[in-house]
């Protein structure tokens, strides 16, 4: 056993070979090209059903995103109706529509913070939000509404937490997800009429 022991530290070790860069862009690659099928899947099978909701209009794009962001931690598809609203429907009165009723919405998660009847699931997103909120205010509000995040409902339950005035916060939320929703369905607007003719 000594012997063999001696031997092993003897003999070099075999240098473990560099992974090729090929190799690790391999697998975005694949979900790219996976991603995209799965768009142009969804488009083909639910190409009637954005045609019909033309025939809703606005006030479909309103009560959609209205419903979508009044669920309180749980992710609703708000982004994908208006995709398909910017479609068939003016793009950036879609986003300002949009806008208008996601931040309505959002006021359950306002309204359970200024009760102190919310309970905060992710509690490192808390501790995270809850200075930038206390010190930037509205304009936090609305930059946290413009970025795609899960976790805006914890920015609403602490603005209520945070007393900020109920108007306020609505407007902020409304100036940062009507841009957002504006240039979801501008891509939409885009996207779906080439998705049409190819696919």
């Amino acid at each position: 056993m000594e012997q063999e022991t001696e031997l092993a530290a003897q003999w070099p070790a075999k240098a473990a070979k560099p992974t090729p860069a090929w190799r690790s862009l391999l697998p975005r690659v694949a979900i790219l090209l996976l991603s995209v099928a799965i768009v142009i899947v969804a488009f083909r099978l639910s190409r009637d059903v954005i045609q019909r909701f033309a025939g809703y209009g606005y006030l479909g794009v309103f009560i959609a995103t209205l419903v979508a962001n009044a669920t309180v931690l749980i992710p609703a598809p708000g982004d994908a109706f208006v995709f398909a609203a910017g479609g068939v429907l003016h793009p950036v009165l879609t986003g300002i529509v949009a806008g208008l009723g996601a931040s309505l919405g959002e006021l359950t998660g306002y309204l359970a913070g200024t009760s102190g009847s919310a309970v905060i699931a992710h509690r490192a997103i808390y501790n995270r939000l809850e200075p930038f909120l206390r010190r930037y205010g509205i304009l936090a509000v609305a930059v946290l509404a413009f970025i795609p995040n899960p976790f805006f409902d914890v920015a609403g339950i602490l603005s209520g937490m945070l007393r900020i005035p109920v108007w306020q916060f609505v407007l902020a939320a409304w100036i940062g997800k009507g841009t957002r929703f504006s240039l979801i369905a501008l891509g939409g607007a885009s996207a779906l009429p080439f998705l049409d003719r190819f696919f």
